[in-house]
Protein backbone atom coordinates (compact mmCIF):
# COMPACT_ATOMS: atom_id res chain seq x y z
CA UNK A 1 0.00 0.00 0.00
CA UNK A 2 1.49 3.34 -1.05
CA UNK A 3 1.39 6.22 1.44
CA UNK A 4 2.62 9.80 1.30
CA UNK A 5 5.87 10.67 3.06
CA UNK A 6 4.09 12.91 5.56
CA UNK A 7 1.89 10.00 6.72
CA UNK A 8 4.77 7.97 8.16
CA UNK A 9 4.40 7.51 11.92
CA UNK A 10 6.59 5.71 14.50
CA UNK A 11 6.18 1.94 14.40
CA UNK A 12 5.31 1.79 10.70
CA UNK A 13 7.34 -0.52 8.47
CA UNK A 14 8.18 0.85 5.01
CA UNK A 15 10.08 -0.40 1.99
CA UNK A 16 12.90 2.06 1.24
CA UNK A 17 16.12 1.71 -0.78
CA UNK A 18 15.35 -1.96 -1.42
CA UNK A 19 15.07 -2.92 2.27
CA UNK A 20 12.58 -3.08 5.12
CA UNK A 21 12.79 -0.17 7.57
CA UNK A 22 10.86 0.57 10.77
CA UNK A 23 10.13 4.22 11.58
CA UNK A 24 11.58 4.93 15.04
CA UNK A 25 10.98 8.69 15.30
CA UNK A 26 9.21 11.18 13.07
CA UNK A 27 9.16 14.96 13.09
CA UNK A 28 6.96 17.06 10.81
CA UNK A 29 8.92 20.16 9.74
CA UNK A 30 7.35 23.24 8.13
CA UNK A 31 10.14 25.63 7.26
CA UNK A 32 9.35 29.27 6.51
CA UNK A 33 10.73 28.85 3.01
CA UNK A 34 10.11 25.78 0.85
CA UNK A 35 7.77 22.85 1.24
CA UNK A 36 6.97 20.91 4.38
CA UNK A 37 8.67 17.57 4.98
CA UNK A 38 8.71 14.69 7.45
CA UNK A 39 12.09 14.00 9.10
CA UNK A 40 12.10 10.25 9.83
CA UNK A 41 14.60 8.12 11.74
CA UNK A 42 14.52 4.63 10.21
CA UNK A 43 15.97 1.35 11.51
CA UNK A 44 16.72 -1.51 9.12
CA UNK A 45 14.84 -4.65 10.22
CA UNK A 46 17.41 -7.01 8.74
CA UNK A 47 20.79 -5.65 9.85
CA UNK A 48 19.88 -2.96 12.42
CA UNK A 49 21.42 0.00 10.56
CA UNK A 50 19.91 3.43 11.26
CA UNK A 51 19.14 6.12 8.71
CA UNK A 52 17.74 9.65 8.87
CA UNK A 53 15.63 10.50 5.84
CA UNK A 54 13.49 13.42 4.71
CA UNK A 55 10.21 12.64 3.00
CA UNK A 56 8.29 15.43 1.25
CA UNK A 57 4.50 15.31 1.23
CA UNK A 58 4.42 14.53 -2.51
CA UNK A 59 6.80 11.54 -2.19
CA UNK A 60 5.27 8.10 -1.79
CA UNK A 61 6.66 5.06 -0.01
CA UNK A 62 5.42 1.48 0.15
CA UNK A 63 3.98 0.58 3.55
CA UNK A 64 4.66 -3.03 4.52
CA UNK A 65 2.37 -5.01 6.77
CA UNK A 66 4.14 -7.66 8.79
CA UNK A 67 2.30 -10.83 9.66
CA UNK A 68 2.45 -11.59 13.37
CA UNK A 69 2.32 -15.22 14.45
CA UNK A 70 2.46 -16.75 17.90
CA UNK A 71 5.24 -19.27 18.42
CA UNK A 72 6.12 -21.34 21.45
CA UNK A 73 9.76 -21.63 22.51
CA UNK A 74 10.71 -25.30 22.66
CA UNK A 75 14.45 -25.58 23.33
CA UNK A 76 17.94 -24.29 22.56
CA UNK A 77 20.21 -26.42 20.39
CA UNK A 78 23.78 -25.12 20.31
CA UNK A 79 23.58 -21.57 18.94
CA UNK A 80 20.07 -22.12 17.57
CA UNK A 81 16.66 -21.68 19.17
CA UNK A 82 13.73 -23.89 18.14
CA UNK A 83 10.18 -22.47 18.07
CA UNK A 84 6.84 -24.07 17.17
CA UNK A 85 3.95 -22.30 15.42
CA UNK A 86 1.03 -22.61 17.87
CA UNK A 87 -1.55 -22.90 15.07
CA UNK A 88 0.14 -25.24 12.57
CA UNK A 89 2.68 -27.00 14.87
CA UNK A 90 5.44 -26.35 12.31
CA UNK A 91 8.87 -25.74 13.80
CA UNK A 92 11.33 -23.01 12.87
CA UNK A 93 14.93 -22.56 13.97
CA UNK A 94 16.38 -19.10 14.59
CA UNK A 95 19.94 -18.18 15.51
CA UNK A 96 20.46 -16.91 19.07
CA UNK A 97 22.08 -13.79 17.53
CA UNK A 98 18.76 -13.02 15.78
CA UNK A 99 17.15 -12.35 19.18
CA UNK A 100 20.28 -10.98 20.82
CA UNK A 101 20.89 -10.66 24.55
CA UNK A 102 17.15 -10.94 25.28
CA UNK A 103 17.40 -14.66 24.37
CA UNK A 104 18.42 -15.22 28.02
CA UNK A 105 14.79 -14.52 29.01
CA UNK A 106 13.39 -17.40 26.93
CA UNK A 107 11.82 -20.12 29.08
CA UNK A 108 10.49 -23.53 28.02
CA UNK A 109 6.95 -23.19 26.70
CA UNK A 110 7.06 -19.35 26.56
CA UNK A 111 4.85 -17.83 23.86
CA UNK A 112 6.56 -15.18 21.70
CA UNK A 113 5.32 -13.20 18.70
CA UNK A 114 7.37 -13.61 15.52
CA UNK A 115 6.94 -10.91 12.87
CA UNK A 116 7.08 -12.39 9.38
CA UNK A 117 7.44 -10.81 5.94
CA UNK A 118 6.83 -13.11 2.99
CA UNK A 119 7.23 -16.17 5.28
CA UNK A 120 10.62 -14.90 6.51
CA UNK A 121 11.12 -14.04 10.21
CA UNK A 122 11.98 -10.35 10.68
CA UNK A 123 11.73 -9.89 14.45
CA UNK A 124 10.75 -11.57 17.72
CA UNK A 125 8.75 -9.92 20.49
CA UNK A 126 9.11 -11.42 23.95
CA UNK A 127 6.62 -10.87 26.75
CA UNK A 128 7.31 -7.49 28.42
CA UNK A 129 7.79 -9.11 31.83
CA UNK A 130 9.05 -12.46 33.09
CA UNK A 131 9.30 -14.01 36.55
CA UNK A 132 12.76 -15.24 37.52
CA UNK A 133 14.39 -16.53 40.69
CA UNK A 134 17.40 -14.87 42.29
CA UNK A 135 20.22 -17.37 42.78
CA UNK A 136 22.75 -15.00 44.29
CA UNK A 137 22.36 -11.65 46.04
CA UNK A 138 24.87 -9.54 47.95
CA UNK A 139 24.16 -9.13 51.67
CA UNK A 140 22.67 -5.87 52.91
CA UNK A 141 25.20 -3.33 54.19
CA UNK A 142 24.11 -1.76 57.49
CA UNK A 143 23.23 1.89 57.28
CA UNK A 144 21.98 1.79 53.70
CA UNK A 145 18.47 3.06 53.17
CA UNK A 146 16.03 1.31 50.87
CA UNK A 147 15.22 4.52 49.00
CA UNK A 148 18.69 5.27 47.74
CA UNK A 149 20.56 2.01 47.26
CA UNK A 150 20.15 -1.05 45.13
CA UNK A 151 22.38 -4.11 45.24
CA UNK A 152 23.44 -6.46 42.42
CA UNK A 153 21.74 -9.85 42.16
CA UNK A 154 22.27 -12.78 39.81
CA UNK A 155 19.19 -14.36 38.21
CA UNK A 156 18.65 -18.03 37.34
CA UNK A 157 19.30 -17.24 33.64
CA UNK A 158 22.74 -15.78 34.45
CA UNK A 159 21.83 -12.10 33.98
CA UNK A 160 22.52 -9.53 36.67
CA UNK A 161 20.04 -6.86 37.80
CA UNK A 162 19.95 -4.30 40.57
CA UNK A 163 17.40 -5.07 43.30
CA UNK A 164 16.32 -3.31 46.51
CA UNK A 165 18.16 -4.36 49.71
CA UNK A 166 15.17 -6.31 51.09
CA UNK A 167 15.27 -8.83 48.20
CA UNK A 168 17.30 -11.93 49.00
CA UNK A 169 18.53 -15.11 47.38
CA UNK A 170 15.83 -17.63 46.46
CA UNK A 171 13.10 -14.99 45.96
CA UNK A 172 11.18 -14.72 42.70
CA UNK A 173 10.98 -11.28 41.06
CA UNK A 174 9.34 -9.73 37.99
CA UNK A 175 11.90 -8.44 35.46
CA UNK A 176 11.30 -6.07 32.51
CA UNK A 177 12.67 -7.85 29.40
CA UNK A 178 13.16 -4.64 27.40
CA UNK A 179 15.14 -2.66 29.99
CA UNK A 180 16.52 -5.68 31.95
CA UNK A 181 15.45 -4.11 35.25
CA UNK A 182 13.78 -5.22 38.48
CA UNK A 183 10.09 -4.27 38.66
CA UNK A 184 8.65 -5.93 41.80
CA UNK A 185 8.43 -9.12 43.82
CA UNK A 186 6.52 -11.95 42.16
CA UNK A 187 3.24 -12.93 43.83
Amino acid sequence: MKINGNQITPGMVVEHQGGLWAAVKTNAVKPGKGGAFNQVELKNLIDGRKLNERFRADETVERVRLEQKDFQFLYAEGTDLVFMDTSTYEQITLATDFIGERAAFLQDGMTVTVEMHEERPIGVKLPDQVILEIVEADPVVKGQTAASSYKPAKLENGLRVLVPPFIGSGERIVVDTNEVTYLRRAD
